[in-house]
Parts: structure tokens; sequence; C-alpha cells
């Protein structure tokens, strides 16, 4: 889908951290003049810094030429003023999930830019029509969803609001396409879709981790699953300080989301014990310095093994199935359109599995009536959670596929 703004878009980040100055070396790198502003000139040359160290690397290992080394350089500018996103038509907000520290920066940004360009807030959880909401100009507000690292991930998940209209859209798919991304369009909801369907592979994990079963024996399930990684190592990963902060901001805007025994692991993780993940005391591993990261060995003291352990085949479908059934569910609501969006956000988004073709198109592969009548099985024998969805329902009467 071609702009008539794609030859002369000005981009302009605002927030220089880890998701803000991976979007700026994502632009930057694709032949985009970029401008990344934060509260000082100070921390926005940080972010600068951290993109020279990324085009090092890209350098010393033959990705780009000199030329496009120093020329992809020439092309970023740091600053902390505001009047300097005047005629900016690209916008993209990357500040901490706080509403009002968000909301502030971009009703500011809106005064300066150009008319015919749009603001794009990179939120994992707020819906884009809550933020949209204190803009003037809401029709020119669009969720832009990229994944960390920015300079690795190829998907960018891009959710219209309420509001948002034909034109920001076709502007920022073009954009998308010319950065060298994966676009899939996701409707509002708190969360959207890959958020919530990718919470639950660590929500089941610690499900299971507090109803006895051994750490090991999840970690091991979830990558004899295809996972890059088992479920506690990515909460790990993710921080399971920021899984609450993301768990609290959808439970805030989605009254209808439910709990689980995840909600207690969490609690516990992060209030109790501070181990919050690899980026602080270590979470549910250990990570000594130069040496393999291994199990937190008070894991078991605070989530006893059950005497009872459960067959890795169930470990493994626990993991997948819930993810399944939270897509489906999206896919009943609307929030994601097309079966193929669906598919690719799962294994560009969160690393479902690949070789099943995607997260619904898993359920084909299985058999829709086959597929529901575990989902049966599962939620008699686990929990009520593995319920199938109505949709399922009404696929294996009618016998449709995805």
């Amino acid at each position: 889908m071609q702009s008539k703004y794609s030859k002369n878009y000005s981009i302009a980040v605002l927030g220089s951290g880890l998701m803000g100055h991976g979007i700026a070396y994502a632009a930057a790198i694709s032949g985009f003049e970029v401008l990344i502003l934060d509260l000082t000139k100070d921390v926005a040359n940080i972010g600068l810094e951290k993109i020279h160290t990324l085009l090092e690397k890209d350098l010393k290992n033959n990705l780009i030429s000199k030329q496009k080394f120093h020329d992809t350089i020439s092309r970023l500018t740091a600053t902390h003023n505001y009047e300097k996103l005047k005629n900016k038509n690209i916008i993209i907000e990357a500040i901490f999930e706080d509403l009002g520290i968000k909301t502030k920066a971009i009703t500011t940004a809106e005064k300066f830019m150009n008319s015919n360009g749009f603001i794009a807030s990179n939120t994992s959880t707020i819906p884009i029509s809550v933020i949209a909401s204190k803009l003037k100009k809401p029709e020119n507000f669009i969720g832009l969803h990229f994944f960390s690292p920015v300079h690795k991930m190829k998907l960018v998940e891009i959710i219209k609001g309420v509001n948002t209209n034909s034109h920001t859209l076709k502007i920022a798919l073009d954009f998308v396409s010319k950065i060298n991304k994966t676009p899939i369009i996701v409707n509002d909801n708190p969360g959207f879709y890959t958020t919530r369907v990718f919470a639950k592979y660590p929500y089941e994990g610690m499900a299971m981790l507090s109803e006895g079963i051994k750490a090991t024996s999840i970690e091991n399930a979830g990558r004899n699953a295809g996972y890059p990684v088992g479920p506690l190592a990515v909460s790990d990963e993710v921080n399971i300080g920021l899984i609450s902060e993301i768990r609290k901001q959808i439970l805030k805007y989605d009254k209808d989301n439910l709990k689980g025994p995840w909600d207690n692991v969490i609690d516990l993780m992060v209030n109790k014990f501070n181990r919050k993940g690899r980026s602080g005391n270590g979470g549910f591993y250990e990570y000594p310095k130069g040496e393999n990261k291994y199990i937190w060995k008070d894991l078991k003291k605070h989530f006893p093994v059950s005497t009872k352990q459960i067959p890795e085949t169930d470990i493994m479908e626990r993991l997948i199935f819930i993810q399944i059934i939270e897509a489906i569910h999206c896919y009943e609501k609307n929030i994601i359109t097309t079966v193929h969006d669906a598919n690719i956000g799962s294994i560009l988004g969160w690393g479902f599995p690949s070789s099943t073709g995607g997260v619904l198109q898993f359920v084909n592969n299985y058999g829709v009536i086959r597929f529901r009548d575990r989902l049966i099985q599962l939620a008699d024998q686990y929990d009520e959670r593995f319920k199938p969805p109505s949709l399922l329902n009404e696929m294996a009467k009618k016998q449709k596929v995805f």
C-alpha cells in the first residue's frame, strides 16, 4: 500500500530507551531521517550511543558497508526540545507504560507535528482509544507495537483505535513495510492480540509451578513443545515485574480477564522475594557471571514439589493449548481479524512453534473436533480455563476449519 508521503517521511521517536532507540535504529538504517527526543539531551544522546553500538556490530559482522554505517549515523539527531518536532509526519512514542506520562508526551508532540502525519504509541497494553481520547485529532493516532529486540524482531502489531482513520492506517502500513518489518492489523483491546496470547505461556508455567510440578519438567516440556525457551525462563527474560505491571494494566481495562494461580506466583516473586528476573536479582533462575543459568535453589522451598507429577504430554499441551484458546477468543472478539495475521503474529511475535504453521493452523492440523474434545478432557482434569471457546464448538458442529 503506497502513500503519497512515503518518499518524505520525517520520523521522530519519543523516548530513547530499549524500545525507543531500537525503533530509531530500524528507521534510520532504512533510510529515514530520525529525531530522538527524551527528557534531556544527555539522555537522548545515550540512546544515540546505543544505536552506534548496534551499527558497529553490523559493520563488524559485514551486514552493512562503511558507507551505510556513516550514512545511517548522519541521519540521526537527538534533542529534548519538543519544538524540533515541527513538521514531523511520523511521531512514535516509546515511553514507559504509564498513561499519564504517555499522554503528556503525545499531547505536547501533537502541537508541533505535520497535520497530515500521525502519532503512534508503542504501548503493549494500554488501549489505543484511551490514549487517543486526550488528543485533538484522535483519527491521526494509531498503535505501532514493536517487539524487543527491535533490530532483530520482524513483527509490528498495528493497532487501530476506534477513531483511527484509513489514511493513518495506510501510512502506518507503508512505513512498517519500508523499515523491513512484517505488519499485522489488530483492533483495539486491552493487551491487543500478541500480549494477551503470549502471556498465557508464562502464566501456565507459573500455574503448574504452583500445583507442585517440577520446574525442570515445565521448562523441558516448553522446549520439547517447540518454544525457544521454557515459560519460567521467558518470565525472567521479559521480567516478572514487567509482567506484573502488564497484568495490572490489562485487568484495569478488561474486567472480564480471568485471574488465576499465576497471580499469586507473580505477587510472591515480585513483592515478597524481590526476584523479578534476569535484569534484577534473578527470578526463577540464578544468573552467575560467566556461568550457565540454573533454577533458583529456593524455588522448591516456596513452591513444594508434589509427589504426584503429570505426564510431559499434558504439560506440553497445556502450554500450547492455553495460548490457542486465547487466540481463538481474540478471533471471536474481532481483535484479530484474519487467520493469516493470527498465525504470523504467533510465530514472529512470541515464538510459537513455527513447524505448526501458527496458532490457529495448529488446530486445523490437529483436527477441529479432536482438538475440541481434548480441551474438554483438559478442562475436566485440570481447570475450566481449558473449556472450548464457543467459536470452536460451532466450528466442530459445522465441521469447519480456520
